[in-house]
């Protein structure tokens, strides 16, 4: 039983690192800072529960504060991103031309412009 945690836990580490990797890769191929930070989140994310899963089959006593962890990584990762987006729109910083759809503008009527609005201009 021990060397097929092992090996599990080998391979969540390895995919955990993989994914990890290729979101740091995503962060240098995005064009805006909204595709940056949903790459960055999504990946990080997951990899590092990948990760944490991993060390938890290769260290069984570390198994409840791995979880805790993971827990936590839950909670702060969506919410941090999203206050990062919502500072960079407030900021002033718009999508890229590839980007069609501002849904955070959409629902700030202050932000639009007349024409957004429907007003005669």
């Amino acid at each position: 039983m021990g060397t097929l945690l092992d090996l599990l836990g080998g391979l969540l580490l390895v995919a955990g690192t993989t994914f990890l990797l290729l979101g740091g890769l995503g962060l240098v191929r995005m064009p805006d800072v909204y595709n940056r930070i949903q790459a960055g989140t999504k990946a990080t994310t997951l990899g590092t529960l990948l990760t944490l899963a991993g060390a938890a089959c290769l260290q069984p006593g570390w198994t409840i504060k791995l979880g805790l962890i993971g827990l936590f990584l839950l909670f702060t990762n969506p919410l941090s991103s999203q206050v990062l987006a919502r500072a960079a729109h407030r900021g002033g910083l718009h999508p890229a031309g590839v980007t069609k759809v501002d849904r955070l503008a959409e629902d700030n009527p202050r932000e639009l412009g007349p024409k957004e609005l429907g007003e005669p201009s």
